[in-house]
């Protein structure tokens, strides 16, 4: 099978670091990564998780689970974003300013383990959007295996269904601070906003969603297949209600629904990018 090929040579590549730390966010792509590192160096290998108010406690909380059933070495960080310079007035290269720190962190840690790489988990289809935290990546050193070897997403969750790895059919998510426009203030309180919604959402068993925060509106995109359970009277009223004690003041559905990146949307339009 093509596929299994190309994920020995996943594993021969991370072999030939002889150890490394993996940036473990618990999500699709850095579990696979961490699996695939587990396999080929086994106990020199570590995962390294950044707890902050932008990534939500349900993600943290699976991070440490699957790290403890496969017995993997795991090491929590506080990185807050909201205490790097210039991050809360979310400038376009927001997330390169939280890399940057992130992977100096985390190579704090590797350095403290006598650890020899980082590893994190962009695959192929991350080239195609607006990523200004690949810079701090290329910048630090900071190797990228799944896109170095050519995986996309659809691949990745391929083989974690093969694998039986619990992520296989996980949304995919990125950091809270990526629901606000450029330009608008990022604060503790919207975050808590926004990491509510997204749970209330997730709890009424809607799938890959994302709350945009406008000011005091929220801007819902889920999969346009489950629009017909969104508007049903008791699901659409409950979220109102719920979005209102959570301190918005409107509510809105976006018509096309989910899609990565939308916040660069108006970023494209601004700049020129394409």
């Amino acid at each position: 099978m093509e596929l299994l090929e190309k994920y020995e040579k996943l594993k021969e590549y991370i072999a030939s670091f002889g150890s490394v730390a993996v940036a473990f966010s618990s999500g699709v792509d850095s579990t696979f990564l961490l699996h695939a590192a587990k396999e080929a160096l086994g106990d020199k290998v570590i995962a390294v998780t950044a707890s902050s108010c932008s990534f939500p406690e349900r993600e943290l909380n699976e991070a440490k689970v699957y790290c403890e059933n496969q017995g993997i070495r795991h090491f929590i960080i506080k990185s807050e974003e909201l205490e790097i310079e210039g991050f809360s007035h979310n400038p376009k290269n927001r997330c390169y300013l939280c890399k940057h720190e992130l992977f100096e962190k985390i190579g704090k840690v590797a350095e403290e383990q006598g650890i020899n790489e980082i590893a994190e988990g962009s695959n192929l289809d991350d080239n195609g959007d607006y990523r200004p935290g690949l810079q701090a990546v290329a910048e630090l050193g900071v190797k990228s295996p799944l896109r170095y070897i050519g995986f996309t997403k659809q691949e990745i969750r391929d083989l974690s269904k093969l694998f039986n790895l619990p992520t296989w059919n996980k949304q995919s998510f990125a950091c809270l601070s990526s629901r606000f426009p450029y330009g608008d203030l990022i604060n503790e309180e919207k975050l808590g906003m926004v990491d509510k919604a997204e749970q209330l959402l997730l709890d009424m068993g809607f799938h890959q969603l994302r709350v945009r925060i406008h000011g005091k509106m929220a801007r819902i995109e889920l999969l346009p297949e489950e629009f017909p359970k969104f508007i049903e009277d008791s699901v659409r009223l409950t979220v109102y209600e719920k979005f209102r004690e959570y301190g918005f003041s409107y509510v809105a559905l976006d018509v096309l629904g989910y899609r990565m990146g939308s916040m660069n949307e108006t970023l494209e339009k601004k700049t020129g990018d394409s």
